[in-house]
């Protein structure tokens, strides 16, 4: 997975997706996942990485089976909240 943290104000922004999406767009009726590598493309992450750096995330956007499904598994974003975009899971994580 790759992941960039962005320090934005008081927060602090997670991007995580997995390595085989970057670069690509995806499309379904007025939906569009476009996941840029300016945006995505950080550092080369593991599970553990992801799940600390999701530990001090206020925000986070995250993409593919890998990335969702770790922040699933982990209790960062419920189930019910991912949506499915041409068969690419995409979750946003706000926490207040």
């Amino acid at each position: 997975m790759y992941l960039k943290m962005y320090e934005v104000e008081s927060d602090t922004m997670v991007a995580v997706c997995d390595k085989r999406l970057i670069g690509k767009r995806f499309t379904q009726g007025d939906l569009v996942l476009d996941i840029s590598e300016n945006f995505y493309k950080g550092s080369i992450a593991k599970e553990i990485d992801v799940i600390d750096a999701l530990n001090s995330a206020t925000m986070a956007n995250l993409v593919g089976p890998k990335a969702v499904k770790c922040a699933v598994d982990n209790g960062f974003v419920d189930e019910c909240n991912v949506i499915m975009i041409e068969g690419v899971p995409h979750a946003q994580m706000i926490r207040i």
